[in-house]
C-alpha cells in the first residue's frame, strides 16, 4: 500500500523553517535587550567619566552656605542656575555615615533611603576607573552614575556632596525617546538581519530537504517493487552518506531477491527432474510387478529376469530417495564429519573394487593406480566413501561401453591429497561447466541418459566444503571428463614403543 502524501505543515522543510525562524526571532529579542542595555551602560560611563569632577567643582560653591546650617534656599539657587545647562541631577548632602541630611532634586521626588552606602563613593574618590555606580535613594535597588566630592556640613568633616548625573527628569526624557530613538532602528536594524537570515536559512533548509525528499522517493520506489532504482551518491555529508548506505542495501536486496528467483526456478526444475525420475523406475516397477501377478504361469526364466528388472527399478528408486534425504540434512546442517587419520589410497581402493562388477556388467574398463608413501589424510570415512563413490558412479554412468575409467590417488601439495576420477566419456559441455557441481543441474543434459536427477555431484561438493577441501572439473566436449576431489592430510604424529607421544602441527 502506497505511503499517503504528507501534509504541508508537517513535512520536514517546513518544520525546521518554523523551528528555525522561531529560535531566530528568540535570538534577535535578546540580541535587541542585551543591546539596549549595552548602551544604557555605555551612557553611564560616558557620563561618569565625563562629570568625574562635577562634584569637585560644585563643593566650593556649596561649602559657604553649609558652616552653621544647610542654607537650602541659597544651595536651591545654585543647582537652578545648574540645571538650566544639565537638568538631569539629583544632589544629596550626606553625613560621614552616608546619612542623608538633604537633598536637591525634582519637586515630585524624595529619598526612600535616609542611608547612602558610602563604599563606591569612597573608591571613585580614591581614583577607581568608571564605570563605578552608586545607589540611587529615590529608587532602592538601582544602581547610578555618579560624581562625589569631600565637603563639611556645619563643622563637620568628612562628608559627602553626592551628586547622581542620571536623575528623575532623565529617566522621564529616557523611558520616551528611548523606544523611538535607539528602539526604532534597533528593530529596524533586527528586522532586516531577521529577514536576510531567515532568506537564506529557510533556501538552505529547503536545499537540504529536497535531497531527503529526492531519497524518500527513491525509497518509496524500491518499495513498490522498482528494485534497480538507486538514490543520489552526491555530498560528503551524512544525506550522502545515507544515500550510499541505501544503495548497498538496495543491491544486496536485488541480489537477494535474484538469488530467491533463481531458487524457486532451481526448485521448480528440480521438482520436475525428481518427479521424471521417480515416475520412471516406479512406472517400470509397477510394470514389471503387474506382469508377474497377471501371469503367474510365465517361465521361470522370464519371471526371473522380470524380478530383476523390478528390482533394478527399486534401488534406483532407493538410490533417488536417499540423495534427497542426505541433501536434506546437508541443508539443515545435521551433518558434522568426524576426521580420523585414514589411508585414502585404500578408502578409493575400497570404492573401487565395489564397483568392478557394475564396471564389467557396462564392458568398462575400471582401474585405479596411487602414488608411493602417501601420508594420511584427515576425513570422515563413511563420507568421503560416499563422495568417491558418487564420482566413480558418475564416470560410469556416462562412459560409454568399451570405454575406460581410471581412479588417482596422488599428492595435490605439502598439505593435501587430491583424488582424480576421468572418463572417457562424451565429455560435458562448456555452458554446463560452471554449474556441474549445482544441487539442481542434471549432467544428463550433456551427456548419457540414465543418471539421477543430478544431486550425486551436489553431494559431493558438500562433503569436500565441509572436510574444508575442495572439488573441480575439466573437461572437453568429446574427450571425457576429469573430476578432482582435493583434502587436507592428517597432522603427523610422533609414535613411540607404540604410543601416541604428540600430535605435530
Amino acid at each position: 500500500m502506497p505511503e499517503p502524501a504528507i501534509p504541508f505543515w508537517s513535512r520536514f522543510g517546513v518544520r525546521l523553517s518554523g523551528l528555525f525562524l522561531a529560535l531566530l526571532l528568540v535570538l534577535g529579542v535578546a540580541v535587541l535587550a542585551l543591546t539596549a542595555r549595552s548602551a544604557r551602560d555605555a551612557v553611564a560611563t560616558a557620563d561618569q567619566a565625563l562629570h568625574l569632577d562635577f562634584a569637585a567643582e560644585l563643593a566650593p560653591r556649596f561649602q559657604p552656605h553649609l558652616m552653621t546650617d544647610i542654607d537650602t534656599v541659597a544651595i536651591a539657587d545654585i543647582i537652578a542656575g545648574l540645571s538650566q545647562v544639565n537638568r538631569r541631577i539629583d544632589v544629596y548632602l550626606l553625613g560621614s555615615d552616608g546619612m542623608i541630611k538633604s537633598w536637591f532634586m525634582d519637586a515630585r521626588g524624595r529619598p526612600l533611603e535616609p542611608v547612602v552606602e558610602t563604599a563606591p563613593l569612597d573608591r571613585l574618590m580614591a581614583g577607581a576607573m568608571p564605570p563605578v555606580l552608586g545607589p540611587d535613594p529615590a529608587r532602592p535597588g538601582e544602581a547610578r552614575p555618579f560624581s562625589v566630592a569631600p565637603i563639611e556640613i556645619m563643622g563637620e568633616a568628612g562628608c559627602y556632596l553626592y551628586v547622581i548625573l542620571q536623575g528623575e527628569r532623565y529617566d522621564d526624557v529616557a523611558a520616551a525617546l528611548w523606544p523611538s530613538a535607539l528602539g526604532g532602528a534597533a528593530a529596524r536594524g533586527l528586522l532586516l538581519a531577521l529577514g536576510l537570515t531567515a532568506l537564506v536559512g529557510v533556501l538552505a533548509f529547503w536545499g537540504l530537504t529536497s535531497r531527503l525528499q529526492r531519497l524518500t522517493a527513491t525509497v518509496g520506489a524500491v518499495e513498490r517493487g522498482a528494485l534497480a532504482v538507486r538514490a543520489s551518491e552526491d555530498g560528503a555529508d551524512e544525506i550522502g552518506a545515507l544515500g550510499r548506505a541505501f544503495n548497498r542495501m538496495a543491491a544486496r536486496i536485488e541480489a537477494q531477491v535474484d538469488a530467491l528467483r533463481r531458487t524457486d526456478r532451481q526448485r521448480r526444475d528440480l521438482v520436475a527432474n525428481v518427479s521424471h525420475d521417480l515416475r520412471s523406475p516406479l512406472a517400470s516397477l509397477q510394470g514389471y510387478l503387474e506382469t508377474l501377478v497377471l501371469r503367474p504361469d510365465a517361465p521361470a526364466d522370464e519371471r526371473e529376469a522380470h524380478t530383476a528388472r523390478a528390482l533394478r527399478s527399486a534401488e534406483r528408486l532407493s538410490g533417488l530417495v536417499a540423495d534427497l534425504f542426505d541433501l536434506a540434512r546437508f541443508d539443515a546442517a545435521e551433518v558434522r564429519p568426524r576426521p580420523e587419520p585414514t589411508d585414502l589410497a585404500d578408502l578409493a581402493a575400497d570404492v573401487v573394487a565395489d564397483r568392478r562388477a557394475e564396471a564389467g556388467r557396462r564392458d568398462i574398463r575400471l582401474h585405479i593406480r596411487a602414488e608411493d608413501g602417501l601420508p594420511l589424510a584427515a576425513l570422515d570415512p563413511g563420507l568421503v566413501d560416499r563422495a568417491l563413490g558418487n564420482l566413480v558412479d558418475n564416470a560410469l554412468r556416462h562412459t560409454p561401453p568399451g570405454g575406460a575409467v581410471e581412479v588417482e590417488v596422488a599428492r595435490a601439495d605439502a598439505s593435501a591429497l587430491a583424488v582424480s576420477v576421468r572418463d572417457t566419456g562424451e565429455g560435458i559441455a562448456p555452458e554446463l561447466l560452471p554449474r556441474v557441481f549445482d544441487r539442481f543441474v542434471r549432467a544428463d543434459e550433456s551427456r548419457a541418459v540414465d543418471g539421477g536427477a543430478g544431486l550425486g555431484l551436489a553431494i559431493v561438493k558438500r562433503i569436500a566444503a565441509l572436510h574444508g577441501g575442495t572439488v573441480r572439473v575439466e573437461s572437453t566436449l568429446g574427450a571425457g571428463a576429469t573430476f578432482v576431489l582435493v583434502l587436507p592430510v592428517a597432522p603427523r604424529v610422533r609414535v613411540e614403543e607404540g604410543d601416541l607421544v604428540e600430535t605435530l602441527s
